[in-house]
C-alpha cells in the first residue's frame, strides 16, 4: 500500500471519458495527492455517446448530458478542474507542463508527479473548398451539438447530408430524419458500418433505404457545391451532387497525438500513444488513455485504435489508480464491442469479422441463425439475425455480430464475455443462460449458432458458406410453394422438406448437394434426411435465402 501522506502532484490532459475516470480513481485509491485536470473546451465531462440523441431532440434536456459538474469535481473528489486551458507543452525532464488559458492567451507552468494524458481524438475534415462554411458540421462535444440544434431550430434546413457510415453517421441519420430533415447518407465505402460483415451491414442498409434515407454507397465526397456562402451540395467522385442545406461531416476521427509526440513519447504502428498494459508510455511518469491509444486488441493480439467509451473508462481508471499508488491491474483486451441503433433496428458486433480474418489469413467458418429474440410462443417475439464466427482448428469463437430490433445487445454481450476468456463454440453450446418466455428461449439463439458450428465441426452437418460457389452442385430447395415466389438459387430442385423421404428418388444419391432453406433450420434437417439415406456429401447453406439474399452484391446507390 502506498503512504497515505504521499502528496504526489498528479495532472490529468483532457476530461470526458478517460480523463475523468483517471481523476476520480486517483482520488479513491489516494486521499493526500493534489490532482489537476486541464480541459481545453467548456466541459470536463459529458456523455458525448448521447451527442447525436440531444440533436434529435430525443434527450430534451442538455443538463442530462453533463455527466459531472467541475463544481461537483471539486466539492465531492477534491479535484481542481480548469476548463478553458490547453496544455500545450510538455518538459519531461523538468515534469512540467505548460498551460494557456485560452480567456486570455497567458501561459503558465504546472509541475507533476504523474502526468496523464487523455486528449481524445479530433475529427477528420477533408481539406477543400467550402468545408468552414457555417451549415458544414462536425460533432464532437456540446458546444458542436448546439450549433447544429441552432442551425436546425434557426435556419431551418429542409435536406442534410451525412458524410460517413460509422456509428455516429448513423445515429445522426436517424436523429436528422427525426428532426423532419429529408437525409442522404454518403460512404466511401461499399457497405454501412465497416466493423461488420457485408451481409450483416446489408440488412441495416435496407432499413436505412427504408426509412426514405438516399443511400450513396461506394462513392466518396471529391468537392462541396457552395453559393452565398453557404454549401448547398456534396460532389460524390461519381460526378453526382446530393442536394444538401446542411452537412455532417463524419468520416471518422484522429488520434489527437501532438502533444505526445513533441515530447518525444512513442507513437504506435497504428498512429495512436503506444502504452502498456497500465497505460503508461515509454516516460514512465507519463500516462495516456482514450482515443489518442493503442490498445491491445484481442481478435488480433496485436496494437489497434479503438474509439469507444467502455475502454476508455476503464483505461482511465487503471492510468489513475496506478498513477496515484503505482499499483493496478492490467488493462484487459479490446474487443471492439459495440452496438448502434438505426431507426427500429439495432446492430451490434464483438469480435472478429470474416472480412478481417481474410484479410489477416486467418481461417474462419460463420454460421447464421435467425431466430425470435425471446420464445416464439410469447407475445411479441422479434426476428433476430445471429452471425457466428469461429476458427475451425481450435474450435474458438473469434466473433459475432447480430441485427435485429430486439436482443442484439444481449448475445453480443455474451459471445464478448466469452472471447474475454477464450472459450469455444462448444463452451458457447453449454452455457446456461436466463429463460423465461418474456426474456429468451429455452434454446437460445446462442445455442443455435453454436449447436450448428459444432455440427460443421462435427461433420454431421457440414455448413456451406453464405457466399460459397454453387456451381456444379445439386441445389435442393425444401422451402413451400409459396416461398418460392421471392425467388430461388438457379437450377435449385424444389422439394418441401416435409415431402423429402417419399420424393429421393428424384435426387442423385452420387452428387454433392445442398439443401437450403429460408433461415437454415428446414435445410438442417433436410441434410440429415439425405445423409440417412445414402447421400455422400450434403451441406445446408447456413442463413439460407434470406442471408444469401443479403450477401449479394449490390451497386452501391440506392
Amino acid at each position: 500500500m502506498h503512504d497515505k501522506r504521499d502528496r504526489r502532484t498528479i495532472v490529468i490532459v483532457g476530461g470526458v471519458a478517460g480523463g475523468a475516470s483517471a481523476a476520480t480513481r486517483a482520488r479513491r485509491c489516494n486521499e493526500e495527492a493534489r490532482i489537476i485536470v486541464y480541459e481545453k473546451d467548456q466541459h470536463v465531462s459529458f456523455a458525448n455517446c448521447g451527442l447525436p440523441y440531444y440533436v434529435g431532440d430525443e434527450i430534451h434536456e442538455r443538463s442530462k448530458l453533463l455527466v459531472a459538474t467541475p463544481e461537483l469535481f471539486e466539492q465531492r473528489f477534491n479535484i481542481e478542474i480548469h476548463t478553458g486551458h490547453e496544455v500545450v507543452s510538455i518538459h519531461r525532464d523538468a515534469k512540467v507542463v505548460s498551460v494557456k488559458r485560452l480567456a486570455t492567451g497567458e501561459t503558465f507552468d504546472q509541475t507533476y508527479d504523474r502526468l496523464i494524458l487523455a486528449p481524445g481524438a479530433t475529427p477528420i475534415r477533408p481539406a477543400m473548398d467550402g468545408i468552414e462554411k457555417p451549415n458544414v458540421f462536425t460533432l464532437r462535444n456540446l458546444h458542436d451539438a448546439d450549433r447544429i440544434r441552432a442551425y436546425i431550430r434557426d435556419k431551418k434546413p429542409e435536406r442534410a447530408a451525412v458524410v460517413g457510415a460509422g456509428f455516429i453517421g448513423l445515429e445522426m441519420v436517424e436523429q436528422l430524419k427525426r428532426a423532419g430533415l429529408h437525409t442522404a447518407l454518403i460512404e466511401l465505402m461499399p457497405q454501412v458500418l465497416p466493423p461488420l460483415d457485408p451481409e450483416m451491414a446489408h440488412i441495416i442498409e435496407a432499413e436505412v433505404v427504408a426509412e426514405d434515407v438516399d443511400l450513396h454507397l461506394g462513392d466518396g465526397v471529391s468537392g462541396l457545391e457552395t453559393d452565398c456562402g453557404l454549401v448547398t451540395g456534396v460532389v460524390l467522385n461519381s460526378g453526382a451532387v446530393v442536394d444538401a442545406d446542411l452537412v455532417i461531416m463524419g468520416i471518422g476521427v484522429r488520434p489527437a497525438t501532438r502533444l505526445a509526440a513533441e515530447a518525444g513519447l512513442e507513437l504506435g504502428r497504428t498512429g495512436g500513444i503506444k502504452v502498456n498494459r497500465v497505460m503508461q508510455t515509454n516516460d514512465p511518469w507519463i500516462y495516456a488513455v482514450g482515443d489518442a491509444v493503442e490498445y491491445h486488441y484481442g481478435p488480433t493480439d496485436g496494437p489497434a485504435r479503438v474509439a469507444l467509451a467502455g475502454p476508455a473508462n476503464r483505461a482511465g481508471r487503471i492510468a489513475g489508480q496506478h498513477a496515484a499508488i503505482d499499483d493496478a491491474d492490467e488493462m484487459a483486451p479490446v474487443y471492439g464491442t459495440s452496438v448502434v441503433r438505426v431507426f427500429g433496428k439495432a446492430a451490434a458486433v464483438t469480435g472478429m469479422s470474416t472480412k478481417l480474418a481474410k484479410k489477416l489469413g486467418r481461417e474462419s467458418r460463420s454460421v447464421f441463425v435467425v431466430g425470435k429474440h425471446h420464445a416464439g410462443y410469447f407475445p411479441g417475439g422479434r426476428e433476430l439475425i445471429l452471425k457466428l464466427i469461429y476458427d475451425p482448428n481450435t474450435e474458438k469463437v473469434l466473433g459475432a455480430q447480430a441485427v435485429g430490433p430486439e436482443g442484439a445487445d444481449k448475445r453480443i454481450d455474451i459471445v464478448a464475455t466469452l472471447l474475454r476468456f477464450g472459450g469455444t463454440v462448444r463452451d458457447l453450446a453449454g452455457l446456461d443462460l436466463a429463460y423465461a418466455p418474456p426474456f429468451g428461449s429455452a434454446k437460445d439463439v446462442l445455442h443455435l449458432a453454436a449447436f450448428a458450428a459444432c455440427n460443421d465441426l462435427d461433420g454431421i452437418t457440414p455448413i456451406a458458406q453464405v457466399d460459397a460457389a454453387m456451381e456444379g452442385k445439386q441445389i435442393v430447395d425444401v422451402r413451400t410453394k409459396q416461398e418460392l415466389i421471392g425467388g430461388s438459387l438457379p437450377g435449385a430442385k424444389h422439394i418441401p422438406v416435409d415431402e423429402l423421404r417419399g420424393r429421393l428418388d428424384e435426387l442423385d444419391a452420387a452428387k454433392p448437394t445442398v439443401t437450403v432453406c429460408r433461415s437454415g433450420q428446414r435445410a438442417h434437417i433436410a441434410a440429415r434426411i439425405l445423409h440417412g439415406h445414402g447421400f455422400e456429401s450434403v451441406e445446408d447453406l447456413t442463413g439460407g435465402m434470406l442471408m444469401h439474399h443479403h450477401a449479394r452484391p449490390t451497386n452501391g446507390n440506392h
